[in-house]
């Protein structure tokens, strides 16, 4: 007798691919590969995910944006992740910050209990306030960048549901977004395309992304997640780019995100640099020839630098 009743609930491999952001191509692959998940089928033979499953797979995404690999982490049960997550959180959470200024873990602890008991306006109140007393730039890398990961970490705990982990990112996208609007016009170089390949659906990374280059005067064009390589390449022309620039989370694949960003590189007009950044390029041992990898969003100051130093001895 089954006595799970999130069993007798399964939803289609199209909305299990919006719920965990893992792609129908490598839910399927990893049925293939690993045997899990293991869909049963629908009366139309398509593929029907329980939810027991699509909680599990999850805790996987969750332990990728940690750093695990795929091989290592989809055969264990349920209970072997979650305490995985708890380790590999606190490990994470007593390493030192990437640099001065990061917020305070009790800081960080206090917007998650705004979070938890759904205090949406004290939230987003007590996000402007960081805005306000930091800049957009350190908001970004110490406020934003440190409580995403938290935010991360107390879901694989069991501390926030799925819908309290989406109100927080719908705050912080319109907290951004909301402080982009009111910078000055863009007044140097270089043009900056965002966007991301097909089946990476997420878009606060290329939000984050466009806020630091934006205080530096980039122009910035987002063009919106899932584009095809072809479409960026006929977007980079019309709009005369300088940067393309790509984020993938870490459900997009390593090996899917190497044959995108190679057909993009192809694509492209040789003196557009292609940016890449994101939990997938982590794993990464390097990236495809041509591509600029990303590895912290601080580091997208350095490279921004780097790009108007060397255009600016170039021979006119």
């Amino acid at each position: 007798m089954n006595t799970d009743p999130l069993q007798d609930i399964h939803l289609s491999i199209s909305a299990v691919e919006r719920d965990t952001g893992l792609s129908k191509d490598t839910l399927r692959m990893w049925e293939r590969r690993y045997g899990f998940p293991s869909p049963t089928r629908d009366n139309n033979g398509e593929r029907a995910y329980s939810l027991t499953q699509v909680e599990k797979l999850r805790l996987i995404v969750r332990l990728l944006a940690l750093g695990h690999r795929p091989g290592k982490v989809i055969g264990l049960p349920t209970a072997a992740l979650e305490a995985m997550g708890s380790r590999t959180a606190a490990a994470t959470s007593s390493t030192p910050g990437s640099g001065p200024g990061e917020t305070e873990p009790a800081e960080i602890a206090g917007f998650l209990e705004l979070i938890r008991s759904h205090q949406l306006a004290g939230l987003r109140q007590r996000l402007l306030h960081k805005l306000a007393t930091e800049g957009l730039s350190r908001f970004v890398c110490a406020t934003v960048a440190p409580l995403n990961v938290a935010v991360g970490e107390a879901w694989i705990r069991g501390q926030l549901k799925v819908f309290e982990e989406h109100l927080y990112t719908e705050q912080i996208q319109s907290v951004l977004r909301t402080a982009i609007s009111a910078l000055p016009s863009p007044w140097q170089p270089p043009r900056v395309l965002l966007t991301s390949l097909p089946d990476e659906p997420h878009n606060l990374g290329l939000l984050m992304v466009e806020a630091l280059l934006a205080v530096e005067g980039a122009t910035c064009i987002p063009l919106g997640t899932e584009t095809p390589c072809d479409e960026i390449a006929r977007a980079a022309r019309a709009h005369q780019i300088d940067v393309v620039a790509l984020s993938f989370s870490a459900s997009f694949g390593p090996r899917q995100a190497w044959a995108g960003l190679t057909q993009l590189r192809g694509l492209l007009p040789e003196p557009t640099a292609l940016w890449a950044g994101g939990a997938t390029m982590a794993q990464l041992r390097k990236p495809p020839p041509g591509i600029d990898r990303v590895v912290a969003f601080t580091d997208l100051l350095w490279m921004l630098g780097q790009w108007r130093q060397t255009r600016s001895t170039e021979p006119c």
